[in-house]
């Protein structure tokens, strides 16, 4: 669903709908309050509704609007399908689909915009296209499948307040995350509050409580900090949210068991950020581990322009109970030129994290590959990859990698783990071209996986899985 059948040939700074003709052919459903949420509210018990073919809203100038779908009470088999939903084009709307309490949902080839919080001035400093992952009713299975997804805070949240439950299950495929270029300040066509104050940025997905998830065939695509935030695409960070008098909001939440596979992430400030981060108030959250994150792709990180850290992948703990099982494997990525590969830390009065995969990567180039996130007590104050891997690490594999245009003065091959490559060109790795990373047949580091694979992303495979992607 594109807002073509609502009679709407293009928006501004977004992809094109390719409209053959536009036509008026949705009903519209309009919020007309200026306050609350609506115009869909799920009493409890609510069951075996399918929203389908519909334009559902909120009326212009009307001040903040909570979520345009959201339930009040546990409820069950909602489905929204082929539905444009989407806020308006300068006012506070902070949530499009709400599942917290649904069992049972989905939200399956519609299109989502205009989900956005005016920054300092805005009556919300957060918003998201979808969220869940809050209060006590159980969630999931959810499914989130065949979507254009945009908002400019988190185009998706899960997590972020008080919450006695985790959401389970999830299935997001086939999406394409984006925020309009025209949404950053100085930018042609720039739009942001009737102020004229920008939205408030921050990610494409982010995880503070959510249990077995799936991540495949999505593309990000634009993402800027300058927020309180280091423009990553994505975060998996469980959090428990501090609240008055020093409370913990949510010491059960915990980010566990997520595969991210089959992705392209492109023009965001940094790319990947996996951290388990105490609260305001020192809280902890209950666990961060077990994720699997392979075949993807992640280029034009770009730290000024995008006003991020610039680095690939962040693996940060401050837990007692620290951030483990992680694996990074066949994965092309390259961090902003002045930036960092991996930004590497954890107290060394923690313990230390364990169980950490990378293979099969081709990485760089960067003048500080593997770096401390800072801190004369963190464990990779040495900034040097094997020292600092054996520091933060109990158990680790870094090997079969390409790692471009490292120093040869500063990190020479002695100073990394054996069984990794060091071209010294991006041409040396011979890809077809540098928008299509799947490796000429001339490659050195074809079939060099050890797997037998072609060291980075199986470029075929997320043309396959990426097909059809609004």
């Amino acid at each position: 669903m594109t807002p073509c059948y609502s009679g709407v040939t293009s928006l501004p700074g977004r992809p094109s709908f390719n409209c053959g003709t536009a036509q008026k052919l949705l009903a519209k459903v309009n919020y007309p309050q200026s306050f609350g949420i609506g115009p869909f509210k799920l009493a409890s018990g609510a069951n075996h509704y399918r929203l389908i073919g519909l334009e559902i809203t909120r009326s212009s100038g009307t001040g903040f609007i909570g979520s345009l779908i959201a339930a009040f009470g546990p409820v069950n088999h909602i489905i929204v399908d082929r539905v444009w939903l989407h806020g308006s084009r300068q006012d506070d709307t902070a949530t499009g689909m709400n599942f917290n309490g649904m069992t049972y949902g989905a939200i399956i080839d519609s299109y989502l915009s205009d989900f956005h919080c005016v920054a300092v001035t805005g009556s919300c400093s957060e918003a998201h296209a979808i969220a869940a992952g809050v209060g006590s009713i159980t969630t999931g299975p959810l499914r989130i499948a065949g979507n254009f997804i945009e908002a400019s805070s988190e185009n998706i949240l899960f997590g972020g307040g008080s919450a006695t439950v985790r959401p389970t299950d999830i299935e997001i495929r086939h999406n394409h995350f984006f925020k309009p270029m025209i949404w950053k300040k100085g930018q042609t066509g720039f739009v942001g509050g009737a102020n004229v104050n920008p939205f408030v940025v921050k990610n494409h997905l982010e995880l503070k409580n959510a249990v077995r998830v799936l991540v495949e065939g999505n593309i990000f695509e634009n993402n800027w900090g300058g927020f309180s935030q280091s423009g990553y695409s994505i975060l998996l960070t469980p959090k428990s949210q501090s609240g008055p008098n020093g409370t913990n909001l949510c010491p059960s939440c915990a980010v566990t068991d997520i595969t991210i596979r089959y992705n392209k992430i492109s023009h965001t400030g940094a790319g990947i950020s996996m951290a388990n981060v105490r609260s305001d108030n020192g809280g902890i959250a209950s666990a961060g581990q077990r994720y699997s994150i392979h075949d993807t792709t992640i280029d034009d990180i770009r730290t000024a322009f995008f006003v991020g850290s610039g680095t690939l992948f962040q693996v940060l703990n401050d837990f007692p109970n620290p951030l483990n099982s992680i694996t990074i494997n066949h994965v092309t990525g390259f961090p902003d030129p002045g930036s960092r590969i991996i930004s590497l830390g954890n107290r060394v009065t923690n313990p230390r994290m364990f169980g950490f995969t990378f293979t099969n990567n081709v990485v760089g180039k960067s003048p500080y590959p593997i770096w401390s996130v800072g801190g004369l007590k963190d464990c990779a104050i040495y900034n040097v990859p094997l020292l600092s891997l054996n520091s933060c690490f109990s158990s680790w594999k870094f090997t079969d990698n390409a790692v471009i245009a490292t120093s040869a003065i500063n990190y020479p091959p002695s100073r990394w783990p054996v069984g990794n490559y060091f071209p010294t060109t991006t041409s040396m790795v011979q890809f077809i071209s540098l928008t299509n990373y799947q490796l000429l047949s001339s490659s050195p580091y074809e079939n060099m996986g050890s797997d037998g694979k072609d060291l980075g992303a199986d470029m075929n495979a997320i043309a396959a899985a990426t097909a059809n992607v609004y």
